[in-house]
């Protein structure tokens, strides 16, 4: 047996019009068939007819015939109607359809970059092509993202395997000897690429919410304290200045404290990466209110332009592409940060003046339950 045929959206509207009709058409019929005679009959009797009349048999029958003829022509002028009126609603409705299958079409083939314009065929169907449009630059944004993602991988893993390939060469034709700086180079590598796992690990995670904290109570000044103790090497070894300032008491809050430490050395990474020798980077705390501790990273590097500020936490996105290679960046740092610091209940956000004026990135967390309800009596 074939498959059942849909029925199109005109033979749809053609058959609701002409159930409408058909039922207005049925009460009309039972109105001035059983209704409307008896009615008739009374008034011409009351207006002085005798009840076996020939005048009122044909009055009657007059009355009879008129209403055939008139239900006759207004079932005709409806049918004619409902189908003008399907042609034209279905045509109005059908074309900007057409155009969104189409368009979906060929999206489906890859073409990321289809828009649809507004059609101008009623508030619905211009809602369903904006939320298409919108649809379609989200997933613009996504391939674009997502290949970007595979050319930075390659970029990321070319050097690492590349060394590793060239010493692991020589030392199978014996131009290079295992000793102990072959064996620092190799585990540098291995290293850096087990790194990079372990970012693209977490950047998953993140996006999926499987964040596992072990949370407990922490003093603020304490994190930072530990986060500038991990970092000073590096950047004592670039030349910028890492100053630390805790504003006293700086409260408790409660979180995990490696992963904390994790966005603090993410933070502080980026930091340094993108201020020059000479530069001061300073990482602070101050109150957002009885509620919230706010832990802010404070350079004076490069800073970040109005149009790339809003993508700063987008995975892989990397505003200058030369650049950040250069530097050693992945584009991942960010994007794990921000979805660490949301799952202990917070927010982190990125602030710039523009280019050449230095970046600042808050994270605001909340505080320990008892912090606040002392924070509240002291505030009252």
């Amino acid at each position: 047996m074939s498959p059942r045929r849909e029925r199109g959206l005109a033979s749809r509207f053609l058959g609701a019009q002409l159930l409408v009709v058909g039922t207005s058409l049925v009460a009309a019929i039972v109105v001035a068939s059983l209704v409307g005679p008896a009615l008739f009959h009374d008034h011409l009797v009351m207006a002085g007819h005798p009840e076996s009349s020939p005048e009122l048999l044909h009055v009657e029958r007059a009355y009879r015939d008129t209403n055939l003829i008139t239900l006759t022509v207004a079932l005709a002028t409806a049918l004619i109607c409902a189908l003008l009126a399907t042609v034209w609603l279905s045509r109005r409705i059908q074309t900007p359809l057409g155009k969104l299958t189409e368009a979906a079409q060929r999206m489906a083939r890859g073409r990321y970059d289809t828009r649809v314009p507004a059609m101008g065929a009623g508030a619905e169907v211009d809602a369903l092509a904006t939320s298409f449009n919108t649809m379609a630059e989200r997933l613009q944004r996504t391939e674009d993202t997502r290949r970007q993602m595979l050319s930075d991988l390659a970029h990321e893993m070319r050097t690492p395997i590349s060394v590793l390939t060239v010493y692991l060469e020589g030392l199978q034709d014996a131009v290079i000897d295992w000793d102990t700086t072959t064996s620092d180079v190799m585990a540098e590598q291995m290293a850096r690429l087990t790194r990079l796992v372990e970012d693209i690990n977490d950047v998953s995670r993140a996006e999926e919410g499987r964040f596992v904290l072990d949370r407990a109570e922490e003093s603020v000044t304490d994190l930072l304290q530990a986060a500038g103790d991990a970092a000073k090497e590096a950047y004592a070894a670039k030349g910028v200045t890492l100053e630390i300032e805790a504003t006293e008491p700086a409260g408790t809050v409660d979180v995990d404290r490696q992963r904390l430490g994790q966005v603090l050395g993410n933070l502080l990474s980026n930091a340094l990466r993108h201020t020059p020798p000479g530069g001061t980077v300073t990482i602070s705390t101050g109150g957002q209110g009885s509620e919230d501790v706010a832990i802010r990273v404070t350079d004076t590097g490069e800073g970040i332009s109005r149009e790339q500020l809003p993508h700063v936490f987008e995975r892989f996105y990397r505003g200058d592409t030369a650049r950040d290679r250069d530097h050693g960046g992945s584009g991942i740092g960010l994007t794990i940060s921000k979805a660490l610091v949301e799952a202990h209940e917070g927010a982190l956000t990125a602030h710039s003046p523009g280019p050449g004026h230095g970046t600042v990135f808050i994270a605001t967390l909340p505080r320990h339950s008892h912090d606040r309800a002392e924070q509240a009596m002291i505030t009252t």
